[in-house]
């Protein structure tokens, strides 16, 4: 069981290619380039969560061990991870929420208004199924889904072995879809250059200070379904001054996928970073 988040090992990660329906289990290739330009390819057959077990069983070490040994590992293969993207001009987003607050539904309409301006790829997390990433598919935007199995988030291992199979274009965008949960994928490290936390208006304005880190952890806000405002008891204002209380420096959208309401704002961010990701500073 992973320490750091509670989630079990004992199901395996499966990345599926949808172009050609194959996939790959536990037994994977690292491709990173070195500095001088060297680039070195390697296997490994186990993942973090295996190798983390593994730790444990040999130094019988505590908790705070055993986590600051996942997060690590995770954190250094999440920089190799970025340098990738920096290279190549590749504008990584890490999308995250709490399940049916519409990621899906956000991700496949932003497809679909700026595959004309822009090219999309996308990694789409989830436990089980291949059900978003075909969605995704009918939008003629290549796809890679990672199954997590009993795993609660991606982590950055996963995406360095989705790229691979993936092969973002140079200049281009590429889109995480995480698995919906609000806890555990703000603590690991993708190597995405911004993280964008959803929330939708049917979840409750307190979710900000409910689960802080995770609205801590984000640069962006998109409060979705604005649409059903008059159906709900919502209060905008509220939720995005709880947003601005445990992150200051976050910056906030409202949309709506059904309306288009919004949306604008949310594009023109996105088509403006992507002219500027090799001078992106991250953490």
């Amino acid at each position: 069981m992973c320490v750091t988040c509670g989630c079990s090992d004992d199901g395996e990660t499966k990345i599926t290619n949808l172009e050609v329906s194959e996939a790959e289990h536990n037994h994977h290739h690292h491709t990173h380039t070195l500095a001088d330009g060297t680039v070195i390819t390697h296997s490994h057959n186990h993942d973090t969560h295996t190798e983390a077990s593994q730790v444990h069983a040999k130094i019988h070490g505590t908790t705070i061990s055993l986590e600051q040994d996942i997060l690590a590992k995770n954190n250094l293969i999440a920089a190799q991870n970025r340098g990738w993207f920096k290279g190549r001009n590749i504008l990584a987003l890490n999308l995250m929420s709490s399940p049916g607050a519409g990621k899906t539904t956000l991700l496949t309409r932003t497809i679909n208004d700026l595959k004309h301006q822009l090219s999309i790829s996308v990694i789409e997390g989830d436990q089980e199924t291949t059900n978003d990433a075909k969605k995704i598919q009918e939008t003629g935007c290549k796809v890679i889904q990672i199954n997590t199995g009993t795993g609660c988030h991606l982590d950055a291992s996963m995406i360095d072995r989705g790229l691979q199979q993936l092969n973002p274009p140079l200049n281009s965008v590429v889109m995480i879809e995480n698995v919906g949960n609000l806890v555990c994928p703000a603590l690991f490290d993708l190597g995405e250059l911004f993280k964008v936390v959803i929330l939708s208006v049917t979840e409750g304005e307190d979710k900000p200070i409910k689960y802080p880190h995770m609205f801590r952890a984000s640069n962006i806000m998109i409060l979705t379904k604005i649409d059903l405002l008059p159906y709900v008891q919502f209060d905008v204002q509220k939720c995005m001054e709880y947003a601005k209380q445990v992150n200051p420096q976050i910056q906030i959208f409202q949309v709506s996928t059904t309306t288009g309401i919004g949306l604008d704002n949310w594009y023109e961010w996105v088509t403006e970073k992507i002219k500027n990701v090799s001078t992106v500073i991250t953490a």
